[in-house]
């Protein structure tokens, strides 16, 4: 599930160039074969996804409602982070619990940083979701236009937050001490009450949480590319390159520098 395999992506042009192309990772699985109603859309960013028509003007209008929201964070000085997180359920991921772990991390950054001081936007945020059946590159093609802003240059934003493993863990209460198991304990609690998680392997399940829970297991190329834009850019430069944190901690430049998959970008088959 990585809210998929968001938050993600392609980084925004290496916006750091992976921080903002990890930024999207996002975090939503791939939808799979293209359906008979698909398109090929782009982004300012030179991200191309394979979207269905229908949800065109849905998605235009989730953008617009994202980017008023923060705005009005930003008019009270507030910094404004991007949360990227694994959402979907995939591979062992479970989106329940994903959203919950969203939650949590927001919550942490902004006490961390200070309420007044800074927001993050978290797309694990039920009222960001796209209708049903959307696919991984129609919500792509959403994030990346949220990270690379009206311009292209991840104007709105002033950091992007990777959700690391270490904060999986923290809400599994996990301690290095047989996890594996307290993580087969958590799925046997969950399921009772919530039955969806059935449909996931218990051993899939302990394995992704052990193992595997992070953001870079997401697709996250669009979220760094918007740096590289913005580091050329006169009006931002070197010294406004956006701030990039992974598992709680500043990432190191070459570490971001690195390029990444590109996820569920690419043009629709012909």
């Amino acid at each position: 599930m990585k809210v998929g395999e968001a938050i993600m992506a392609q980084r925004l042009v290496q916006m750091q160039r992976p921080a903002l192309l990890a930024l999207l990772a996002v975090f939503f699985a791939s939808g799979g074969a293209a359906r008979a109603d698909t398109a090929t859309e782009c982004t300012l960013i030179k991200f191309c996804y394979c979207v269905d028509v229908g949800l065109k003007g849905v998605i235009d209008q989730q953008v617009a409602a994202v980017r008023e929201a923060i705005g009005k964070q930003k008019a009270q000085g507030k910094a404004i982070g991007y949360m990227s997180i694994p959402i979907s359920t995939i591979a062992g991921s479970y989106y329940g619990v994903n959203v919950k772990v969203g939650t949590e991390v927001k919550e942490r950054v902004e006490s961390r940083f200070g309420p007044n001081d800074a927001w993050i936007l978290n797309p694990a945020a039920t009222q960001a979701a796209l209708p049903p059946g959307a696919s991984g590159a129609d919500y792509m093609l959403m994030w990346t236009k949220v990270l690379e802003g009206r311009t292209g240059l991840g104007e709105d934003f002033d950091f992007v937050y990777f959700v690391g493993p270490s904060e999986f863990a923290r809400h599994f209460s996990l301690d290095g001490r047989a996890d594996m198991e307290r993580l087969d304990a958590y799925y046997d609690g969950l399921v009772k009450t919530d039955p969806d998680l059935g449909k996931i392997d218990k051993k899939s399940f302990r394995e992704y949480y052990a193992l595997r829970a992070s953001m870079f297991h997401s697709s996250c190329e669009p979220k760094l590319k918007a740096t590289e834009a913005r580091r050329a850019s006169k009006d931002y430069g070197l010294a406004r390159e956006l701030g990039v944190f992974f598992d709680g901690r500043a990432v190191a430049p070459g570490l971001y520098e690195t390029p990444i998959a590109a996820g569920t970008a690419g043009a629709c088959p012909k």
